[in-house]
């Protein structure tokens, strides 16, 4: 079973089990979403379409994190007047996993487990850092073993060297 839902001014196709980065939403990870704006249903053959909403059908999701997505550059120049800018920016996003899918007396539910691991510590354990890499602490699932903070190097003083006394001076 699958359901179109509007969030964030786009529209996607979910089903239970998915992963899905929508605009940036509010709560905490581990906290659950509902979608009450489902365009279509869908099972096969048998095909559900709102007007504009399905009635009573929703889209229940956790939410994973929330974090900044891609970075985007923006690049101005007029030519032969010396006219250059650069910018960038980077959008704040939410990632969820669909837990279930419910409306037409229908319900598809999803039974895996959801692993709260942000995507920076994925991305670190897999260049083998693991989670010393990251230096601040991020909640990680109750599975997980908690993230240790990075120690900062010190800086070695550089030696001065002793003044040996002249010939004459005593």
């Amino acid at each position: 079973m699958y359901a179109v839902i509007k969030t964030g001014g786009k529209q996607y196709r979910v089903q239970a089990g998915d992963l899905l980065v929508v605009e940036k939403l509010d709560g905490e990870p581990g906290s659950e979403v509902a979608f009450g704006e489902v365009l279509m249903l869908g099972e096969g053959e048998a095909v559900t379409v709102g007007a504009p909403v399905v009635d009573g059908a929703v889209v229940n999701a956790t939410l994973i994190e929330t974090r900044k997505g891609e970075k985007v550059k923006i690049f101005k120049k007029i030519r032969r007047q010396g006219y250059r800018r650069t910018r960038g920016h980077r959008q704040t996003e939410t990632v969820l996993r669909v837990t279930s899918v419910a409306g037409a007396g229908k319900e598809a539910k999803w039974d895996g487990v959801i692993d709260l691991t942000p995507k920076v510590i994925l991305n670190a354990r897999a260049r083998g850092l693991g989670d010393a890499a990251v230096p601040f602490t991020i909640p990680v699932a109750k599975s997980a073993a908690p993230v240790a903070e990075a120690a900062p190097k010190k800086k070695a003083a550089p030696k001065k060297a002793a003044a040996a006394p002249e010939d004459g001076e005593a």
